[in-house]
């Protein structure tokens, strides 16, 4: 219960989040705004959840809707806060995986309403991904392959932090170039440095294993949902913009929780 009650609280902070960041805006000043008549939202109007249902979803002052995303991002939130609890408990996985998820969170909204990932999300969570990283066992990857080539038997929290690190610059760096090398050949940009910062960030997080998982089914679902959506809405391959990083974002999302029960079986598979 405490976990879920957090997480609506985290969920909360996240729509300022959501909404501000892409706005240039602070997200601690000033308190919370209608956006359609700017009035102040008393506190009693902003309980997670609870405010939406009794309001039914409009605002006190002028009965403008409001957006279905707030109460489905506290619920997302709170959900995840629960999964993680019961999996992780209260330790430093736990806890990382917390601020992960709700770093991904933000990333996945302001992507697919505004097309921007903030800096605050994509390299303040490569920050925060890299720093952690040598608090929690990353899955063995790119680092563990390095070492055994070299010979060489860091201590544990050395073979995390490497693998974070060497992950982030891998799948950051591959990206740059695919973007970079797009635009060279098409004069059009095909992945934006938002996309590739917060697939550096998802890496430094999850470690290469995870990752390349990650930007597989992620790249899958853009394929397969965005590509049914702009069929569907007649619009332009070319010109019509893509939210990749959403995209990427649930992917990783999906990634805390089934990513390496997934690489496990796939492992499974192959040598039996």
């Amino acid at each position: 219960m405490t976990a879920f009650v957090l997480g609506l609280v985290v969920g909360s902070f996240l729509n300022v989040c959501i909404h501000r960041l892409p706005l240039g805006q602070s997200v601690v000043t000033p308190r919370s705004r209608c956006p359609d008549c700017a009035s102040p939202i008393a506190w009693y109007d902003n309980l997670p959840l609870l405010s939406y249902a009794l309001l039914r979803g409009r605002c006190r002052h002028c009965s403008d809707r409001i957006s279905l995303r707030y109460p489905l991002v506290e619920l997302i939130t709170a959900t995840a806060f629960v999964l993680i609890e019961s999996r992780f408990g209260g330790s430093p996985e736990g806890l990382r995986s917390a601020l992960f998820v709700s770093l991904l969170t933000v990333a996945f909204f302001t992507d697919r309403e505004y097309f921007i990932l903030p800096n605050e999300v994509t390299v303040g969570g490569l920050a925060a991904g890299l720093l952690s990283s040598p608090f929690v066992s990353l899955p063995p990857g790119l680092a563990t392959i390095g070492y055994f080539f070299t010979g060489m038997q860091p201590p544990a929290w050395q073979l995390s932090l490497s693998e974070s690190l060497l992950s982030a610059l891998a799948f950051g760096g591959t990206f740059y170039v695919i973007g970079e090398t797009y635009f060279r050949l098409r004069s059009v940009d095909g992945l934006g440095l938002g996309d590739v910062k917060l697939v550096a960030m998802i890496a430094a997080f999850l470690g290469s294993s995870a990752a390349l998982l990650t930007v597989l089914v992620g790249c899958l679902l853009a394929m397969l949902i965005g590509g049914a959506l702009i069929l569907v809405r007649n619009d332009n391959w070319r010109t019509t913009p893509l939210p990749l990083g959403s995209y990427l974002s649930a992917a990783a999302f999906g990634s805390v929780f089934f990513g390496n029960a997934i690489l496990n079986r796939y492992w499974e598979f192959m040598y039996g």
